[in-house]
């Protein structure tokens, strides 16, 4: 033990010699018997710890991160190591301001401080009587296995992220003293990235099912099946999240900059039945004079579920439709596609035949039913699959001009709710949504990869057909889809929150589910203005409520809108809406650049210069979690009480570089000046103008000028 001290002691006095992007080492190989674990840098102050049974990870493992990474050092290094060290080993490294130290077997991470100090940041959890800290689980006859890996945490610890809670009580954005189920359903698109307030953010690269719990005093994540447990840890300074999202994108990839059209007003409801309706709205968009950006024609423009082509019966010229709408609007448009296959779909006989729907262990291949049919699953993890798939949109709409396309339904394992048969009549199909089984394996250890590779499936062909790089940083077109991991933010493709319920309440959910996965590095999101569910405009309370939420559309990464419009008052938003385009479009060119998180909870910036926001944090608070700062100068207080008439804001008390620019919180609406912050204030709420409260000047905000 002392030695081991000692060496710490020396690494600690050696800190100053290694810059940012520096390691000391190409990792540790801790081999135990039945098990190996490969400790290596990898990115901006990261480590990447992979472990395994009986063999070494293969390295062709499914994973969201880049190799090599945007940034930083570690890239195309396989499982190298330049340490090796047995049962209950010691060794140690250091990648830029982090540190790895392996004690008589256990792993712990420390922070470099600038003083010549270590912080520690967390350790595998031990006790004197506790389950081992990587703990495994194998059947005789599989080498996957069931894991779960234990770490130390605070008992006033708060952690951040782990992607987009469901619809519609989870109202947390410290996501301390939860229980976090790794399974994606329709508004549930859980993705295993926190950050905690100590300074350091750790990311899963698994998409298998389990559960991330975070207890009092230990943090512990549980695969349901692995071949290999890979995870990834980095540090920045306490209250720095805005590095921490940096180094994370740097090795998960970063957001393509959007279309400019996409960052206006989109258009879409429950739904367009035929080509008529589609062109007389933009005929109606045109004599109103209302801008829009985008027409989204949404499900059942089917015949059969897995055709992936318009009905000629109801949409005779798909072509004719879109030069019409972009003629009256200028608009794009966006069409929606399932992966649900049935039997009679032009497209079922040559996908069954060439094995490219996804199958379950019992042989059926069924997975859900809808509509009274059962539907299979187009098998998107088949590289094969992803190109029929494409032929099929190409074909059908691509080639008519319609562009862009809405990936619903594609959570995996079935058609995206928590349960088979989607809520129809047929309900006693005695098939697990677990069973489905994948060209790259089961839902147990591969389905969060399922809606990933649904999306790479829309980007692989966009780039094929563009003849754009891959890894390009500016889009022509985005898909719109309604689930992701990890990485997904690296694709021309942006997430919104699912089918949620039209009530107040839920409006207010949406900012705390909003600003969690923008935590998780998925800042190109957005939601049904208005909810989904129950939605009734010809009621007092629906035209409140469509209006209401509709202000909070207005500061969103996309405005995205369901339903119909409250006309005089919605024109004036959607008319900000454009005035605010240059400085949304700044918020995506520093998004792709660094990956700083566009809707950001008030911790972000506020953290270090206001402790009340701190304090309300950990007990999610609402005076301060339902609030957020989009981008850097605009606070967004959005109204979730039918008939209120004021709102009591919470206005954060500035930093010393705010105040150092002579920033203060000026009212929006009236420009009045509230100062510096540190307080509650009411200001009046009326229908058509949403508390929002800036830094700096409009001129600055209008041109973009915000950074």
């Amino acid at each position: 033990m002392l030695s081991v001290l000692a060496a710490l002691l020396t690494l600690a006095t050696a800190i100053s010699a290694w810059p940012s992007t520096s390691s000391n080492s190409t990792g540790i190989k801790l081999q135990n018997g039945f098990e190996r674990v490969y400790i290596q840098p990898f990115g901006n102050n990261g480590i990447r710890v992979r472990a395994s049974l009986m063999r070494d990870p293969s390295g062709n493992e499914l994973s969201a991160l880049l190799d090599p990474p945007l940034e930083g050092p570690g890239g195309n290094q396989g499982l190298a190591y330049d340490q090796l060290i047995g049962y209950q080993g010691n060794a140690s490294f250091q990648n830029g301001n982090l540190i790895v130290q392996v004690n008589l077997g256990v792993i712990s991470f420390y922070r470099a401080e600038t003083n010549g100090s270590l912080s520690l940041l967390t350790q595998e959890f031990t006790d004197d009587k506790a389950l081992y800290s990587r703990y495994y689980v194998q059947e005789y006859k599989s080498p996957s296995f069931q894991a779960q890996f234990s770490f130390t945490s605070d008992a006033d610890e708060q952690f951040y992220g782990m992607g987009q809670q469901a619809c519609c009580k989870d109202t947390s954005v410290n996501k301390k003293g939860q229980s976090i189920d790794l399974i994606n359903f329709n508004s549930f698109v859980p993705i295993p990235v926190y950050m905690s307030n100590k300074g350091y953010l750790q990311f899963f690269n698994m998409p298998s099912q389990g559960r991330m719990e975070f207890s009092p005093i230990r943090t512990r994540f549980i695969s349901s099946e692995a071949t290999a447990v890979d995870y990834w840890i980095t540090t920045a300074e306490p209250g720095d999240y805005d590095t921490l999202q940096e180094q994370y994108t740097a090795v998960t990839g970063r957001q393509p900059t959007p279309p400019d059209f996409i960052l206006g007003y989109q258009q879409s409801k429950l739904r367009y039945w035929n080509q008529t309706q589609v062109m007389d709205l933009a005929q109606e968009f045109h004599d109103r004079q209302v801008n829009v950006s985008m027409i989204v024609v949404d499900f059942f423009n089917w015949k059969y579920q897995g055709d992936w082509a318009f009905d000629p019966e109801y949409w005779s010229d798909p072509a004719e439709m879109a030069s019409f709408v972009k003629n009256m609007t200028g608009a794009e448009m966006m069409v929606s596609l399932w992966p649900s296959v049935e039997d009679l779909s032009d497209n079922y006989i040559a996908l069954q035949e060439q094995g490219l729907l996804a199958t379950t262990r019992d042989g059926t291949g069924v997975t859900d039913s809808f509509a009274g049919v059962y539907t299979r699953l187009i098998d998107s993890t088949n590289p094969a699959s992803r190109e029929f798939l494409w032929k099929q949109l190409n074909e059908s709409y691509f080639s008519k001009g319609i562009h862009n396309f809405w990936i619903d339904q594609a959570d995996g394992g079935t058609l995206g709710e928590a349960w088979e048969n989607n809520g129809q009549t047929i309900n006693l199909i005695p098939y697990e949504r677990a069973s489905a089984q994948y060209f790259i394996g089961t839902q147990e250890g591969a389905g969060k990869m399922y809606p990933w590779l649904h999306q790479a499936a829309i980007n692989e062909g966009l780039h094929n057909l563009t003849g754009q790089p891959i890894t390009s940083a500016s889009c022509d077109y985005m898909s719109l889809t309604r689930s992701t991991f990890a990485g997904g933010q690296r694709y021309c493709s942006y997430l919104w929150s699912g089918d949620t319920l039209s009530e107040f309440p839920v409006l207010l959910q949406q900012i705390t589910s909003s600003v969690s996965v923008a935590a998780s590095g998925i800042s190109s999101w957005t939601l049904d203005i208005g909810g989904f569910t129950g939605l009734d405009i010809d009621t007092d309370y629906g035209k409140e409520l469509f209006v209401r939420w509709f202000g909070m559309g207005v500061f969103l990464p996309y405005p995205w809108s369901y339903g119909e419009e409250n006309f005089v008052i919605i024109k004036k938003y959607i008319d900000l809406r454009y005035q605010l385009v240059p400085y949304v479009r700044a918020l995506f060119q520093q998004l792709q650049y660094s990956g700083r998180t566009i809707m950001r909870a008030l911790y972000y910036d506020f953290s270090l210069s206001d402790p009340f926001v701190v304090q309300a944090t950990s007990v999610n608070n609402p005076l301060v979690t339902q609030q957020y700062m989009f981008g850097p100068r605009l606070l967004v207080s959005p109204v979730g009480i039918q008939n209120a008439t004021t709102k009591e804001v919470y206005l954060p008390r500035l930093t010393e570089s705010m105040i150092s620019q002579n920033f203060s919180w000026v009212h929006w609406w009236t420009d009045t000046d509230y100062g510096q912050g540190g307080n509650t204030v009411t200001v009046n709420a009326p229908l058509d103008e949403i508390p929002v409260f800036y830094l700096g000047s409009k001129s600055d905000i209008f041109s973009g000028s915000v950074f």
